[in-house]
């Protein structure tokens, strides 16, 4: 059995927690223990009435390494400055695959990675580090997702796509096969992405137009 401690008490935590309690639940020896959960917000631990311990601020802790990390924040830049701190401090970071996932047995998928309920992940497929794979997405064959993406619910994308890192895709979202994303883009909820997207681009629907916001860097 892995101990663990989950970095953040927001929604996305309350939501992981609920997925490690389900692991446990449906195998025949539990697989985890929470230890913990940490957080800047002491009031996120408090309003979804969390069973297990709160551990104290996330900036001032002390890495334990003789647990493995979690990581429960949804906000993508947050994210990114918590994994690295974490990094810098020797902690280690456990992957977590909800047991109703279909993930092909060629894919891979990267330390620290969330994989949620009812995903489908095809052959060849290639999924980095820290990222979020939510409900009920289906990753289709031979794609390539970078690192720290948050890949929102009932996303799909095709076959021979591509996304880089620190991506947010919205609720519905399609990329389709062969398909390009750049680095540091927002996808919002229901769009269908058909031309490459670069860097740090946002991809919205105005009335009947799409509009794509580029930002100066």
């Amino acid at each position: 059995m892995k101990n663990l401690i989950i970095v953040g008490c927001s929604g996305h935590a309350a939501e992981v927690v609920d997925y490690i309690n389900f692991i446990n639940t449906n195998s025949i020896n539990p697989k985890y223990k929470i230890i913990g959960l940490i957080d800047n917000t002491e009031s996120y631990y408090k309003h979804y009435s969390f069973k297990e311990k709160f551990l104290g601020n996330a900036d001032n802790h002390i890495v334990n390494e003789a647990v493995y990390y979690v990581i429960g924040i949804g906000n993508l830049s947050i994210r990114k400055k918590v994994i690295d701190e974490l990094t810098l401090k020797g902690a280690k970071f456990e992957t977590i695959i909800h047991p109703t996932a279909l993930i092909s047995k060629t894919a891979q998928i990267g330390k620290g990675s969330l994989i949620a309920h009812n995903v489908s992940i095809g052959p060849k497929a290639i999924i980095g580090e820290f990222c979020v794979i939510n409900s009920r997405c289906t990753i289709g064959h031979d794609s390539q997702i970078g690192n720290n993406n948050f890949i929102s619910p009932q996303v799909v994308v095709g076959g021979y796509a591509k996304i880089g890192n620190a991506n947010l895709l919205g609720t519905n979202s399609c990329l389709i096969p062969d398909g390009e994303i750049g680095n540091n883009n927002k996808i919002m909820a229901g769009m269908a992405i058909f031309k490459k997207v670069n860097d740090n681009e946002t991809v919205f629907f105005r009335f009947k137009e799409k509009l794509v916001v580029r930002k100066e860097i």
